[in-house]
């Protein structure tokens, strides 16, 4: 079943359900460490809101995704993913009075500090006053996901699934959305065609045609 579907039927019980056998493999010690990661994830979003429905489905789909559809099985990854809006949306939940980078350490010394390398290269940047603020999250895109490509997983499902909720948005925040999306979608399908991304050629050809469809959608909605 597509998770928009599993989402739409089971919520947020049936998608943790579902994450379950594809962390079942993990040696005991990484699939417990996946389950704090997700249980974290939970507390800290709890009540967060993405469009009309929790916003710990969201996490739990780009991680199945990851697992399922991409077929990479990476414990690092995988709590990565749980937890790859955590720092840029609670920071101060995690490491009370703290900065982003005393957050992280926090995730580095719980989770490890491939997982928390991970996390930072998926947080979007501090904007600078005065600037463009879609010029610089292309720019922090392309600089920090160029040196990983574990990273690039991660974001093409968390793109996937920001553009998938997009097409349930209206209003003036769909337009401002799609225009801040659109110029995105070749600079990540040209970076998960690298060699270096670890994904299968059929993961990254499927991918390759998500990005397709979503830059045509995406030029009909912002003209």
């Amino acid at each position: 079943m597509p998770l928009h579907a599993i989402t739409s039927v089971h919520g947020e019980a049936g998608l943790r359900e579902r994450l379950l056998p594809e962390i079942s493999a993990f040696p005991a010690a990484q699939r417990a460490r996946a389950l704090a990661a997700l249980e974290l994830a939970s507390r800290l979003h709890a009540q967060d809101r993405r469009q009309r429905e929790p916003y710990a489905n969201h996490v739990l789909r780009v991680t199945i995704r990851i697992l399922s559809h991409y077929r990479l099985t990476d414990p690092d990854v995988t709590c990565a993913a749980l937890l790859h809006d955590a720092v840029e949306d609670h920071a101060e939940d995690i490491e009370p009075g703290g900065s982003r980078q005393d957050a992280l350490a926090v995730l580095a010394s719980r989770f490890g500090a491939s997982t928390a390398g991970l996390v930072a290269a998926v947080t979007n940047p501090v904007y600078e006053p005065g600037r463009d603020e879609h010029e610089q999250y292309r720019e922090h895109v392309i600089a920090s996901l160029q040196a990983s490509p574990l990273a690039r997983v991660i974001k093409a499902s968390d793109f996937t699934d920001n553009a998938v909720g997009l097409f349930h948005t209206t209003g003036p925040k769909l337009v401002k959305l799609a225009s801040k999306y659109r110029p995105l979608v070749p600079v990540l399908r040209k970076l998960i065609l690298r060699p270096d991304t670890p994904l299968t050629p059929d993961v990254k050809d499927k991918i390759r045609r998500q990005f397709d469809n979503a830059e045509d959608r995406f030029a009909a909605i912002s003209g």
